[in-house]
């Protein structure tokens, strides 16, 4: 269906892909991995045909429709989210729009003269639009928007007003209600929740076209995907299996050929030696000529290249006191939506709460009361004795200074460390070389969220307060912080949409319900045992 054969792809100086193949075919799902910046985007594109390759060809068989969802998703406005989804699909949506219109003129006073005809238009109108199928289409995108988490007001909202998370989702819901051929998917995990994050995994596991994704998120990808395409060096590798099938397989390679490399190494100095023993003697000559021509013509085996894998380790926080977070009879609301009444919760000593719950349940609520960031309409939020928070949100990253180079933002954070303590550390969350030079105000959202991290970390907290700290983390960079915080010694309350995230660190868990608040003792792993679900409001076998 997809097929890429020997294409070559430079951008500027930086070459891309050299003679790279793959295939997707109908049916198959495919993650594409590899490192921030191989190429993952450029690929998407010349598959659409937005950019073409320097050489070699991209095959699409004829008449195949593919849908394209990126993190660019360009300008809405102007129309509700249910129409806006249903613009995807083509002329039903333009009768949509002109239906919303004749229904505000019929009882616009200042138009009572033309009411007949506007009627008359209507009737037209409505009949083209039932035979297009538009009242089931209209259904199926309330359905896939109710599935990303949508409510009812919000479909009917002007999608103008919605944030740019919530317009990144009416984007997916476009291209999931295409239904197209084959879907080329980029990162559409980014700005879901666990339950959107969810009823997409199943929406694509249902699926019956070509499917080629890329995701930040390991445990969604996985449970999707049945083959993985890996940019490496330039050259596409395709493996059969998940990413778990992936790792091993990468990892025997990589054993394979350095035994390959160590072998031929060691027999090449046992050549050489032989021909710097020998080179003078009149006697071996020949035997040395020989030598020297079948080392010329020996094709070197390569070392594998090494991926960089970094280490943070935390320095011992200072000990808190063993209540660490209280809150008491808190009540909160927003405007006529009370979002707690009467919350009792206590977070001790070493205690790492994960805080589960649909949207506008109060999970983001709760750690902004306990970081004073919003205080509570009526009760008490107490933080114990010694206690010193590190506060993780979404809006720390808008907090950097645009003008300041990383290095310059680190350095004015911690005057006393000194460079070599602050390169290490730029390092250890992926800013290596030159890259401390750049100024904050052209980072990508992944790359501020690991400079907010490094910083918070640098000189630990011991209670750590983290609003979905993996949203625009790649997965190497999430490794490391899972690896990290698994040894922290101080206390945390999250929120999280990544499992693995979630598994690797809580146990405690907080279940936010439309019936009341559940805590658990036992990790996230045990409240899936417990419950049968991923996540509040999913049904048991749901997750």
């Amino acid at each position: 269906m997809i097929r890429l054969d020997n294409i070559s792809k430079q951008n500027g100086h930086q070459i891309l892909f050299i003679e790279a193949s793959m295939g997707v075919q109908k049916g198959e799902k495919v993650g594409l991995v590899g490192p921030n910046g191989a190429g993952k985007t450029t690929l998407f594109r010349m598959i659409t045909g937005q950019e073409p390759p320097d050489d070699g060809l991209v095959v699409i068989d004829p008449g195949m429709t593919i849908g394209y969802f990126s993190q660019d998703v360009g300008e809405m406005s102007g129309q509700s989210a249910v129409a806006a989804v249903m613009d995807g699909v083509g002329p039903v949506s333009a009768l949509v729009t002109e239906m919303a219109q004749l229904e505000a003129a019929m009882v616009d006073p200042d138009r009572a003269d033309e009411l007949d005809a506007v009627i008359e238009r209507y009737g037209e109108v409505q009949g083209r639009f039932e035979e297009l199928d538009g009242y089931a289409l209209e259904a199926r995108a309330r359905e896939v928007l109710a599935g990303l988490s949508f409510s009812q007001e919000r479909m009917e909202a002007d999608v103008s007003l919605l944030s740019g998370g919530w317009k990144m989702r009416v984007a997916l819901a476009r291209i999931l209600l295409m239904r197209p051929d084959g879907m080329l998917l980029d990162e559409p995990s980014n700005h879901l929740d666990l339950e959107s994050l969810i009823w997409l995994e199943a929406f694509l596991k249902a699926y019956d076209g070509a499917l080629l994704i890329t995701s930040h998120d390991r445990a969604f990808l996985n449970r999707i995907i049945g083959k993985v395409v890996e940019i490496d060096g330039g050259s596409l590798i395709t493996y059969s299996g998940d990413l778990d099938f992936y790792d091993q397989q990468r990892a025997l390679g990589e054993q394979q050929r350095q035994a390959q490399y160590e072998r031929q190494q060691a027999m090449l100095a046992k050549e050489i030696k032989f021909i710097e023993r020998f080179k003078a003697r009149a006697s071996h000559a020949a035997q040395v000529q020989s030598r020297v021509k079948k080392l010329d013509k020996i094709e070197r085996v390569e070392a594998p290249r090494r991926r960089q894998s970094v280490q943070f380790e935390f320095r011992s926080p200072p000990r808190s006191g063993d209540d660490v977070i209280s809150l008491r009879k808190v009540h909160k609301r927003y405007g006529a939506q009370p979002i707690y009444e009467g919350l009792d919760f206590l977070v001790r000593r070493k205690e790492r709460w994960c805080v589960l719950g649909a949207n506008g349940a109060g999970k983001s609520t709760l750690l902004k009361l306990v970081a004073g960031a919003i205080a509570p309409d009526d009760g008490a939020v107490s933080i114990g004795a010694s206690v010193k928070m590190g506060y993780f949100a979404q809006h720390s990253m808008d907090l950097l200074d645009g003008e300041e180079t990383i290095f310059e933002s680190l350095d004015s954070a911690f005057p006393q460390a000194g460079q070599g303590a602050l390169r290490t550390l730029a390092g250890c969350f992926g800013f290596s070389g030159d890259d401390v030079e750049k100024p904050c105000r052209v980072l990508s959202g992944g790359e501020k969220a690991r400079l907010v991290m490094a910083k918070m970390l640098f000189d630990p907290p011991n209670l750590l307060v983290l609003d979905e700290p993996t949203n625009h983390l790649d997965m190497a960079t999430k490794e490391m912080l899972v690896a990290a915080l698994a040894d922290f010694e101080g206390s945390m309350l999250f929120v999280s949409h990544d499992r693995h995230f979630l598994a690797a660190l809580s146990n405690r868990v907080l279940e936010l319900t439309p019936e009341g608040v559940h805590q658990y003792g036992g990790g996230y792993v045990d409240y899936v045992a417990r419950t049968g679900h991923e996540a509040p409001g999913l049904h048991p076998g749901g997750g």
